[in-house]
C-alpha cells in the first residue's frame, strides 16, 4: 500500500536543483529594449552544501540582442551581463549577495536567492543602438550558475555532475 501511495505522490514532488520560469517578457520603452524576467530556484543538496562551507557561488545573467541577417550570421547589436556572487556567513549566520560594488545581506538564502533570480526593467539596448523596426530583433536571454569561478580543485571534483548544471537559456522576440 505504501509503495504504491509512493508511486503515485512521487512525479509531485518537487526536484532537486529545479529551475522554474516565471516570467521573461523584453518590451520596447523610450527607444530602449528593456528585460523583465522572474525564477524560481530550489538549489540541489549538493550546492547547498558547498555554499554551507564557505564555498561562494557565482550567478550570472546575460542577454543579448541580434539583427537577423540573410547573407551572414546575425548581427549582435548589444549584451549586457551581470553576476552576482553568493557567501554565507556563519558568524552572524546570514548570507550575502554582491553585485558589482553593492554587497547586501539576508537572512535567509530563500531571500538570498530571490534577490537574484529577479528583475525588473533591466535596460539590455540603449536606443542608439535599435533602427527601425524592433520586430525584426530578438534576445537571447541566459541565467545560470558559473561553475567557472568555483575554486579549481573543486572545479575537477564536480565534472559534469548534474547537481551543478543549473541554468535556463530562452529566445524571445520584443513585445
Amino acid at each position: 500500500m505504501f509503495v504504491c501511495l509512493l508511486a503515485l505522490l512521487w512525479p509531485l514532488a518537487p526536484r532537486a536543483g529545479a529551475l522554474e520560469l516565471q516570467e521573461l517578457a523584453v518590451r520596447r520603452q523610450d527607444g530602449a529594449l528593456l528585460l523583465d524576467y522572474a525564477l524560481r530556484v530550489a538549489l540541489p543538496r549538493a550546492v547547498e552544501d558547498a555554499l554551507q562551507r564557505g564555498v561562494p557561488l557565482y550567478f550570472e545573467t546575460d542577454a543579448s540582442v541580434y539583427r537577423p541577417r540573410w547573407y551572414w550570421r546575425d548581427e549582435r547589436v548589444a549584451r549586457q551581463t551581470r553576476q552576482w556572487r553568493l557567501s554565507y556567513q556563519p558568524l552572524t549566520e546570514s548570507y550575502r549577495v554582491s553585485l558589482g560594488g553593492l554587497h547586501t545581506s539576508y537572512a535567509t538564502l530563500a531571500e538570498a536567492m530571490a534577490s537574484m533570480t529577479r528583475t525588473a526593467r533591466w535596460r539590455i539596448a540603449e536606443p542608439g543602438q535599435l533602427e527601425g523596426d524592433e520586430s525584426r530583433y530578438y534576445v537571447e536571454w541566459r541565467w545560470r550558475l558559473d561553475t567557472e569561478q568555483l575554486p579549481r580543485p573543486m572545479q575537477l571534483g564536480i565534472g559534469n555532475q548534474a547537481d551543478w548544471v543549473l541554468g535556463i537559456e530562452r529566445t524571445l522576440r520584443p513585445e
